[in-house]
């Protein structure tokens, strides 16, 4: 490739700088700045309303302060958050805020001297003019690279993210050789976040060298798994990290078509993504001459309509054609015979997210995170059963203690912490004995898990694993696309296994049956779907045998959350006659009380719906959950 001089960034930092130091400087020369975090989860905790009473409020006391709409922080436990930077006092963030709370800071804080500290989530260190979590108490234990900026910029202000290093990483590039690019990647050591965790250099060294033209680079933006939202939260709070970093990739194999495939259920992103290729293309960044380099790239969106089948990268291309998405025969593989035919190179949101730090830093910097054989940082996004849930960036061999407990808060209202499930739906549950255990690809694989795409669902004692298993199955089966007779009907029968065991149907022969096809569906299946599908069940089996075998011998769920394996029962001695507050909760009215004012509940009529439990005061305790008495087997 013809390499003419770059045009230097110059012009433009200057512009971004003044822009940035015209939004956040006055915070050091005496003008406060506000933040409110305005990715979908402040929106969804309410972020819209307490975004519009701080401006209303502000108008009424006629105090001079902008108010920045910034992204997720991963601290979404707490959202909404608001961030108040006052001269004079270090950046203080602010979490559960709602409409009164920031009304009430406005008055007491931004006023008078009061930070109210009854609502501060933590203290904010400052670098110059860029704010940093630092100073909360998980931060020793997390490495922010992918989520630096999210929750720190505007993330429809270009100029934001250049102010802060954005694009420093494609204008050292253009002034090397692609090959010179691919061996940065390389040396970094980074492997595909996106689940399998192959070496990405290898990966666009195979495409550049792949005979054909044109070349194709396509960010996969397609997140499907429950629990996960890392993808989305980085497309909303930062989506010109990944489409410098999907530049560069387009220069480094040869590419002068770019897309981003992603969830059309991600507006938001959407909305982002598109503000962001405008202003990309405005500063010479996306089209003809990019920085006047010859090199020239321009990069398409395109909205997938929500299956989770397009997640695997040929069923992503067939969909791209637009054709059903269902997964192709590899090899070839698409970095030889992709798109349209051509060599194409396919790279999850995360992945592309590691290498502008790669080339702006060095390989060196990089690789220095993380472990020998996982380098890097592994972003999660932490649900279920924990206190802080959120996104969270650690470095590659943290355990999964650290992350759960120290980072994660651990389990709320006192349960016992019983299993992680890693991995998104076709990941692996790991029990206790695993919490020690390093996340790396290699560690977690050894476990009978693997990274996937970062999803960690926290489950505690109240959660049955044979119902999780079945949960996680019923997902997958109802994703697959039938292409593969193991994935098509191996699945649904492994699942109506399941749905009899969780009712009490279960035959002693069941789990040798269940366990067998699992096996199967993953020697037989085509695609990494039908492979992992069975990844749940087999990890549960491994780890929660017993489970199985008090579901199938003795007709009980020992977590008592199998609606068929369990009753309602009310405790004569602790049931309070003058309270009906069980009987005003029952829809189907299968409580009501004797002659002596005493509540009971009707098992015929019983749904097994719950609302009884928690409907009955604390201080009586009176109603109780557990397996009913079951004839012998």
């Amino acid at each position: 490739m013809k390499v003419l001089s770059p045009v230097s960034l110059s012009g433009i930092r200057a512009q971004a700088a003044q822009h940035w130091q015209a939004t956040f400087g006055g915070w050091h020369s005496g003008r406060p700045v506000i933040t409110v975090g305005m990715a979908t989860c402040g929106r969804a905790a309410g972020a819209m309303d307490v975004l519009q009473a701080l401006r209303d409020e502000l108008a009424r006391l006629e105090l001079d302060c902008p108010v920045v709409e910034v992204g997720c922080t991963g601290h979404c436990y707490a959202e909404p958050l608001v961030t108040i930077y006052k001269p004079g006092y270090p950046a203080i963030c602010y979490g559960y805020v709602n409409p009164v709370i920031a009304r009430t800071l406005l008055r007491e804080f931004l006023q008078g001297d009061n930070p109210c500290p009854e609502f501060v989530l933590g203290a904010l260190e400052t670098n110059d003019l860029v704010p940093s979590f630092a100073d909360f108490p998980r931060a020793k234990y997390e490495t922010r690279l992918l989520l630096k900026n999210c929750g720190q910029i505007d993330p429809e202000q270009i100029e934001h993210y250049i102010a802060n290093g954005g694009y420093a990483a494609l204008e050292k590039a253009l002034q090397i050789t692609p090959e010179e690019v691919i061996t940065e990647i390389k040396e970094a050591r980074l492997r595909g976040r996106g689940g399998a965790g192959f070496p990405t250099g290898e990966k666009w060294e195979m495409c550049r060298r792949a005979p054909g033209r044109p070349k194709y680079v396509i960010c996969n933006a397609d997140e499907g798994d429950p629990g996960a939202f890392m993808d989305r939260a980085v497309l909303e709070s930062d989506p010109h990290s990944v489409l410098e970093s999907l530049i560069i990739a387009g220069y480094a194999i040869g590419a002068g078509q770019g897309y981003i495939y992603v969830r059309a259920e991600y507006p938001l992103a959407v909305q982002r993504l598109r503000l962001a290729l405008r202003q990309a293309r405005q500063h010479n960044l996306l089209g003809r001459h990019i920085l006047g380099n010859a090199f020239s790239f321009d990069v398409r969106l395109f909205l997938g309509s929500g299956a989770f089948i397009c997640g695997e990268e040929t069923a992503l291309i067939a969909s791209l054609e637009g054709e059903a998405g269902i997964p192709r025969h590899r090899p070839p593989y698409p970095a030889e015979h992709g798109l349209h035919g051509k060599p194409t190179l396919i790279d999850n949101v995360k992945t592309l997210g590691c290498v502008r730090h790669i080339i702006r830093d060095g390989a060196k910097a990089f690789a220095a995170i993380g472990t020998q054989k996982s380098t890097g940082t592994a972003v999660f996004a932490l649900a279920g059963k924990v206190v802080n849930t959120g996104l969270v960036e650690v470095p590659m061999g943290t355990t999964l203690r650290q992350i759960i407990f120290d980072v994660g808060g651990g389990i709320p209202k006192g349960k016992r912490f019983k299993a992680v499930q890693i991995g998104g739906p076709s990941g692996a549950c790991l029990p206790e004995s695993a919490l020690d255990l390093p996340v790396d690809f290699d560690s977690l694989t050894d476990a009978g898990a693997m990274m996937g795409s970062g999803g960690m669902v926290v489950l505690d004692e109240d959660d049955c694993m044979v119902e999780i298993a079945r949960y996680f199955l019923q997902f997958t089966q109802r994703e697959s696309c039938g292409k593969c007779t193991f994935c098509r009907l191996g699945t649904r029968q492994m699942l109506a296994i399941l749905d009899d065991i969780t009712k009490g149907k279960g035959k002693p022969e069941d789990i040798a049956v269940l366990a067998e096809l699992a096996e199967d569906v993953k020697a037989g299946s085509l695609c990494g779907l039908g492979k992992t599908a069975p990844n749940p069940v087999l990890s549960t089996l491994r780890y929660f045998r017993d489970e199985y075998e008090a579901h199938v011998k003795e007709g009980r769920c020992p977590a008592l959350m199998c609606q068929d394996l369990i009753n309602y029962y009310i405790i004569p001695e602790k049931c309070e006659r003058s309270c009906d507050a069980c009987v005003g909760t029952c829809t189907v009215e299968a409580i009501s009380p004797n002659s002596k004012r005493i509540k009971v509940i009707d098992q015929a009529k019983c749904v097994k719906c719950g609302l009884c439990l928690p409907a009955c005061p604390i201080k009586y305790g009176a109603i109780i959950k557990q397996s009913p008495p079951q004839v012998q087997k």
